[in-house]
C-alpha cells in the first residue's frame, strides 16, 4: 500500500498545500518518512489525515469559481466505529462549503471496505448543498453493496457510468463536466 500515491498529474493545476482556503494549507509531507497506516500497512506520506484512523484523503483539485472539488481516498471507510463521515463532514466538507464548494467528486477506488452506521451525516450534507451534489466515482462493488444496504444512495450519486469512469484520462474540468452531465440527466 505504500506505493499507492494520490493522483499527482494535476499538481501543476492545483495543490492543496498551496491553497490558502484548503484545510491542508501549508501542510508539509515527507517524501521518505512513512508514518500513517491502514491495517498496519504503511501508506504513502502524501495522503492527508483528517481525523480518521483508517481513512485518508487527498484534495487533488478544487475550483472555487465553478464550485467543485475532487477528493481521492485510501483506506477503510468506517462510520460504525470511527464515525469517518462525521470527521469528513466537519473537518473537510464544511470548510470547503464555506468557500462556495457545492459539488463534490469523491474517488474511491482505493477504499478497501465500508462499514455503515446511520445516514444522518450524509443527509445533513445533502440538505446543505442546495443546487449541489455528491458523486462517488469508481468505488468497489462490495463497498457499493454496503452503501445500498445503508440507503445512503438517496443522498449521493454512484453506480452506472460513475463506477467505471476513466477519470485519469480527463482534465479536472472535463471530469467535472462529465459527472455533472450524468447527475443532471439522472435528476431530470
Amino acid at each position: 500500500m505504500h506505493d499507492i500515491e494520490p493522483y499527482y498529474h494535476w499538481l501543476h493545476l492545483y495543490n492543496s498545500e498551496n491553497d490558502s482556503r484548503s484545510p491542508f494549507y501549508e501542510q508539509v509531507h515527507s517524501e521518505f518518512e512513512f508514518s500513517n497506516s491502514v491495517y498496519n500497512y504503511l501508506i504513502h506520506p502524501q495522503w492527508d489525515k483528517f481525523g480518521s484512523s483508517t481513512l485518508y484523503l487527498k484534495v487533488i483539485y478544487c475550483d472555487y469559481d465553478a464550485g467543485f472539488c475532487i477528493i481521492e481516498f485510501i483506506g477503510e471507510w468506517n462510520d460504525a466505529i470511527n464515525n469517518d463521515i462525521m470527521w469528513l463532514k466537519r473537518e473537510i466538507i464544511e470548510v470547503m462549503m464555506q468557500d462556495g464548494i457545492s459539488k463534490f467528486i469523491l474517488i474511491g477506488e482505493n477504499i478497501l471496505n465500508f462499514h455503515a452506521s446511520d445516514d444522518s451525516y450524509y443527509e445533513e450534507w445533502f440538505n446543505e448543498l442546495d443546487e449541489g451534489w455528491i458523486g462517488f466515482v469508481n468505488f468497489r462493488e462490495h463497498v457499493l453493496e454496503e452503501f445500498n444496504h445503508t440507503n445512503i444512495d438517496y443522498f449521493i450519486h454512484y453506480g452506472g457510468e460513475l463506477d467505471q469512469m476513466e477519470w485519469r484520462k480527463l482534465s479536472p474540468n472535463q471530469l467535472y463536466e462529465r459527472i455533472d452531465d450524468i447527475i443532471q440527466h439522472r435528476l431530470n
